[in-house]
């Protein structure tokens, strides 16, 4: 039975989440199992470094060369460190699936620049320090292929999630997405899309106003007021409404986002502040799936995973918007919220590795299936 690694530091920037999986000997659609989950902390100078070469203001060609190098030694101690968790030894891991940190994420031409991607953490790296083969820059060959190269984590939902009823799978990360899987449905069936900010613009406030990393529970925003004509303001933002295939990132709802947000209305305290900003993800994704899932595909039920999933106001956003849906967890469905994403990027690697495609055309808008990514060997 083969173990896989999958790993993902997504736009969050809280850290890299690295799951260690086992693969029946049967194939994916035997019985998966999780062995060992773990995040490894991002260390607030790597943090800062990240967001710089993020930023049109303050990145360079040098600070880019040097932090793929940097997040590449971080993600390796991260397979390490998965690896003593789950007592497996690293020579008997098949391959580890990096995502990477996405620097920028351009989804479609526009004016001079071309739809392109950019993820930092060199695979060379991962693969020396570790002796592990690596599946890496697993957007780029969707993107090749017309298509937007996010969201990529609807496969694994195929393969994992998929029953006899209809169902809708929120992921609340840095950015929010959703799957949707029809009723016995074959990968032609499943769409998805992103819906807009997830935790990113609660997060770049809190850390603004409060010196803090999050809002802990959602204890902050409970405490606080939505102020309606900033959220009108933030709903009537084109993308919110959009029809999918759609995606976006920190190129939208990032550092810049919040700054402009900031200057435009000093007037608001900073407890009204995050309870805006976490009434906006929760209105962004009840809107979406009223709009965008529901006249293709009528689910009673909402399956939220990622950070979102411990902000407890956020999560009562979204059911009081959404009121006809049951609202669950990954827990429900036996699996770990927080390391959704680093077993999907386990399992894609794995079909990489067997040669077989890995992206969603309805998810991402690509003309075709493809297979996802680049090998680096140990």
């Amino acid at each position: 039975m083969p173990y896989i690694i999958g790993l993902m530091s997504g736009t969050s920037l809280d850290g890299c989440d690295a799951a260690l999986i086992e693969i029946p000997d049967t194939g994916i659609h035997g019985a998966v199992r999780q062995l060992a989950f773990i995040t490894a902390p991002m260390p607030e100078r790597l943090r800062r470094r990240v967001l710089d070469a993020c930023s049109p203001d303050h990145s360079s060609s040098a600070l880019l060369c040097s932090l793929n190098v940097e997040l590449g030694r971080w993600f390796a101690d991260a397979v390490k460190a998965v690896c003593a968790k789950a007592r497996v030894q690293p020579g008997d891991v098949m391959c580890v699936g990096s995502h990477g940190q996405t620097i920028y994420h351009i989804p479609q031409d526009s004016g001079e620049l071309l739809a392109s991607t950019m993820q930092l953490g060199e695979p060379a790296v991962i693969a020396y320090d570790t002796g592990i083969p690596v599946v890496s820059s697993f957007r780029a060959m969707d993107m090749a292929a017309g298509g937007r190269g996010a969201p990529l984590v609807p496969y694994a939902e195929y393969l994992l999630y998929r029953a006899d009823h209809p169902r809708a799978l929120q992921n609340i990360g840095g950015i929010g997405n959703v799957t949707v899987l029809p009723a016995d449905a074959e990968l032609d069936d499943v769409f998805a899309f992103d819906t807009g900010p997830g935790n990113m613009i609660i997060d770049a406030l809190v850390q603004r106003l409060f010196g803090m990393n999050y809002d802990d529970g959602g204890r902050i925003a409970a405490s606080g007021t939505v102020n309606e004509p900033l959220l009108n303001e933030w709903m009537s933002i084109p993308f919110i409404d959009a029809p999918p295939p759609k995606a976006t990132g920190r190129e939208l709802f990032g550092a810049r986002f919040v700054q402009d947000a900031l200057a435009a209305h000093p007037g608001l305290c900073a407890r009204d502040w995050i309870a805006t900003a976490t009434q906006f993800t929760a209105a962004s994704i009840a809107r979406n799936i009223r709009m965008h899932v529901m006249p293709r595909c009528p689910v009673r039920e909402l399956v939220i995973s990622g950070g979102g999933v411990h902000n407890a106001t956020l999560r009562h956003g979204i059911q009081t918007l959404l009121p006809d849906l049951t609202v669950l967890t990954q827990e429900d469905l036996g699996w770990d919220s927080d390391a959704k994403e680093a077993v999907a990027f386990a399992l894609l690697a794995y079909e990489t590795m067997n040669g077989r495609p890995g992206n969603v055309p309805g998810a991402t808008g690509a003309s075709r299936q493809v297979v996802l990514g680049s090998v680096t060997g140990a």
